[in-house]
């Protein structure tokens, strides 16, 4: 089958909550899109072949480019589609640093209290899996931590739940006034997985009215248009493309990345994901973007975020 290379095809699964930002910005946009469901766990073969072994959910593909990480798929998608625009007032700067925490230290905690929630009801492979991911090499330790310590765990998120609570305490149907932003996607992903994966979740919830009702607020966006896609159909529509990202690099670099600099990129923590390799094509502040080239796929565009991953020359 022939798709068109500008379509955006989302690598994703259901149950997955940074999927759920995403599927929410593109409520935002109104955005149709083709809809990949991948496996909740490795090994992902499709995937990986698209991204050189990022194994991470979600994965944006438009044509021979391939967008990892919720970061670099918000921007992309506000440039790609810059109405109805995902930063509605002037605080994009701010913006994105708030969004630091809401998909580091306050996801962490999220993870925490819902793994650790299930104590030893959680499936082996699966606890074996995401501890690794969010809490490290010591995860069996960190999960049983987090159970002993939920009472604490819960003390802690209570206070950025306050925090919402407080600032839609106006009325105000979104986090910023009357139109919904970024913000809105990266804090309800939140929500929505304290809501939908920990039993304790709605209880708590409930003692934040003004919340409550931005949450169905933010739910009756929707996520656009979605039509399912079969991932050979994904890989089909890659290798019968070219990237057509920018190519450069900005000057400053503070590790002195250049054009066709081989490099390897991984996520920057402990969590034991396969390093991703390939040729620098472009470089700014914010994304790192490479090339790599097989036969099962063709050339492909890998772009990552700077923050949260580390570049080694290779």
């Amino acid at each position: 089958m022939i798709y068109p290379a500008t379509e955006i095809v989302f690598h994703n699964y259901p149950q997955s909550p940074v999927a759920e930002k995403v599927r929410v910005a593109f409520g935002i946009k109104q955005l149709s899109w083709r809809d990949v469901e991948i496996p909740r766990l490795p090994p992902k073969p499709m995937l990986t072949a698209l991204t050189g072994g990022y194994r991470r959910t979600p994965v944006m593909q438009i044509g021979a480019d391939i967008y990892c990480d919720s970061q670099c798929i918000l921007r992309e998608v506000e440039r790609r589609h810059p109405t109805p625009t995902l930063m509605p007032t002037s605080e994009a700067g701010l913006m994105w640093c708030l969004s630091r925490y809401t998909d580091g230290d306050l996801f962490s905690l999220a993870v925490k209290i819902v793994l650790g929630s299930a104590g030893d009801n959680l499936p082996s492979d699966f606890a074996e899996d995401r501890g690794r991911l969010y809490i490290g090499q010591d995860w069996a330790a960190g999960l049983k931590r987090a159970n002993e310590q939920l009472p604490h765990l819960v003390a802690q998120m209570r206070a950025p739940l306050s925090w919402m609570d407080a600032q839609l305490s106006d009325g105000r149907t979104f986090l910023l006034g009357s139109d919904p932003a970024a913000i809105d996607a990266q804090m309800y992903h939140i929500i929505w997985f304290i809501r939908g994966r920990w039993t304790g979740g709605p209880d708590l919830l409930s003692e934040f009215p003004d919340l409550i009702r931005w949450e169905e607020n933010v739910r009756g966006i929707g996520h656009g248009t979605s039509k399912a896609m079969r991932a050979e159909h994904a890989i089909e529509q890659a290798k019968n493309a070219e990237p057509v990202s920018e190519i450069g690099v900005a000057p400053h670099d503070s590790q002195d990345l250049q054009i066709d600099t081989l490099v390897t990129i991984t996520p920057d923590v402990e969590g034991g994901e396969q390093p991703v390799e390939g040729k620098v094509r472009y470089a700014d502040a914010e994304t790192i973007s490479i090339v790599r080239t097989t036969d099962e796929v063709g050339t492909v565009c890998v772009h990552f975020p700077r923050i949260g991953y580390r570049i080694a020359v290779a």
